[in-house]
């Protein structure tokens, strides 16, 4: 059965992919955006996410157009990395206020409907960051952490109606960010990785839409890692 699915930041990278496979299994999928072009297979919503009302006011339009959000993918998110001596107040708090506290207006903002129709899925995307830690990315390794938190108690509130919270925790993914790495920083991060390669934004996108499917129905809480081994035992 078809359901309405939003994936915010779905416009590129890991969340494009993300939508891609949900539109491809038949789901209606939105994507929330700041102004970029959206495939035409996709609805697209103009949104930024530390907006509360431009939140609500995509939410609507979402929900007007699509139907009640049932599938909750939080994906938005930036970057802004700089060692903790040079790091700002605004630099560090910018960076959470797009990725952690982003996602909690989604969430706040989704779960009432989902909580009436007792069913709903929200997936956190994360980062094994937010697990293993990095220099020079306490604002984006907190934010990501910060998911892990939230995603279980929105487990344990609203469990009981049938509505999951769970986390995927990427590593490193071949997207437009990691192609533009130096060669001996790319080659320094592949050799740390026991599986000895970068993701792809398809494999990413096939555990958040496991997720999402009915096999995964007993699943909430969970932070599942897609990084080839590299944070493993974080």
């Amino acid at each position: 059965m078809a359901r309405t699915v939003l994936v915010t930041g779905g416009n590129r990278g890991i969340g494009l992919a993300i939508a891609r496979a949900f539109a491809e299994r038949g789901d209606r999928v939105a994507i929330t955006h700041r102004g970029a072009a959206v495939p035409e297979y996709l609805y697209g919503v103009r949104c930024d996410v530390t907006d509360s009302a431009a939140v609500d006011a995509a939410f609507a339009e979402v929900e007007h157009e699509l139907g009640t959000v049932e599938v909750l993918v939080a994906n938005a998110g930036i970057t802004d990395s700089t060692l903790l001596t040079r790091m700002t107040e605004d630099r560090f708090t910018r960076v959470l206020d797009t990725n952690l506290t982003g996602a909690w207006r989604c969430a706040r903002r989704a779960v009432g409907p989902m909580v009436r129709g007792r069913n709903g899925r929200m997936i956190f995307i994360s980062s094994v960051v937010g697990l293993y830690g990095s220099a020079g990315l306490t604002n984006y390794a907190a934010s990501k952490a910060g998911l892990i938190g939230l995603a279980r108690s929105i487990a344990r509130e609203v469990g009981s109606r049938r509505v999951t919270a769970n986390v995927v925790a990427p590593g490193f993914v071949t997207t437009d960010m990691t192609s533009n790495l130096p060669q001996q920083y790319g080659a320094a991060y592949r050799d740390a990785i026991p599986l000895g390669r970068f993701a792809e934004p398809t494999e990413v996108a096939g555990v958040v839409e496991w997720l999402a499917g009915p096999a995964a129905g007993y699943i909430t809480g969970a932070v599942i890692p897609v990084d080839g081994g590299l944070g493993m035992g974080h």
